[in-house]
């Protein structure tokens, strides 16, 4: 046996933060993603703005036939917060994040780059992890931006204060931050679904733009599905069903059961298609 084949060979890690550190920063370096977090920016300020004008600027109006929350934003302006987040998160936030996760292998793929990223036998399963990883931190820089938007947004058109919790107790506005910063952090998590299906959607093909469309209309199918009454026997497993659930964070003491539910089902969607993902990823020619 010769010197060489006595050494044993040092597996590479499946992890490597440097390669994440890369991505992330090639990742929000790109005018999309720029652009898409300039969208989501920009919707607390229309919605705070529409808020402005329609009351007048006083104290009154506030929209009570909008979405949750509206009604209280010109009493104070830490509820654009939550307002900004339960009007995005139904389409905006989803929407970005299939945008990306789409376009996590597919795009590599069609760019003719996916190739020399592989670079080791475990180079698959890292990639999709890393890719994965860089994912997840979208969601959470991208509910970060609104709410950021939000919180500057109602501090200069609305007055701020204490905050009335849902069940009728009042907190201070130092405690009503915390709890937009949990609900924030709620609403990341509830991404971690769509972020999943996303990118088993972009092992499957080596069209970005097809990745990417199939992912937002997969959204936008099972969010129609989740309102359809008959179907309410399987609603509770469409990844979601329990997305709003963040709004019992407003109260004392918080209702933890919907959000636990909501946590466990993105879980399991994560695992699922993430497990798919990596099947198909691992098993897949690749030529480009």
């Amino acid at each position: 046996m010769s010197q060489a084949e006595a050494v044993p060979r040092t597996p590479r890690p499946l992890w490597s933060l440097g390669l994440l550190r890369n991505e992330i920063a090639v990742t929000f370096r790109r005018w999309r993603t720029l652009a898409l977090l300039a969208v989501l920016a920009g919707v607390p300020v229309l919605v705070g703005v529409a808020v402005r004008i329609e009351s007048g600027g006083g104290g009154g109006g506030g929209g009570e036939g909008g979405p949750a929350f509206l009604s209280q934003v010109t009493h104070n302006g830490l509820f654009l917060v939550f307002a900004s987040l339960a009007v995005t998160l139904p389409f905006f936030l989803p929407m970005a994040v299939g945008v990306l996760a789409g376009d996590a292998i597919a795009g590599e793929a069609h760019g003719g780059t996916l190739r020399y990223l592989l670079v080791a036998p475990a180079g698959r399963t890292r990639l999709l992890l890393v890719k994965y990883a860089t994912t997840l931190t979208f969601c959470l820089v991208a509910t970060l931006v609104v709410a950021l938007s939000a919180l500057v947004t109602g501090a200069l058109l609305f007055p701020l204060g204490e905050v009335t919790l849902l069940s009728g107790t009042s907190i201070s506005f130092g405690e009503g931050l915390l709890r937009a910063l949990a609900i924030a952090g709620a609403v990341a998590l509830s991404l971690v679904g769509v972020a999943a299906i996303g990118l088993f959607v972009s092992t499957l093909t080596s069209s970005g733009i097809a990745a990417m469309a199939t992912t937002v209309g997969l959204l936008i199918t099972v969010q129609i599905l989740d309102t359809i009454p008959q179907l309410a026997a399987v609603q509770p497993y469409l990844f979601p069903h329990y997305w709003l659930s963040f709004a019992d964070l407003l109260r004392d003491p918080v209702y933890w059961d919907q959000l636990q539910k909501n946590v466990g089902l993105q879980a399991v969607y994560a695992l699922v298609f993430g497990s798919a993902a990596w099947a198909r990823f691992t098993s897949r020619d690749i030529t480009a």
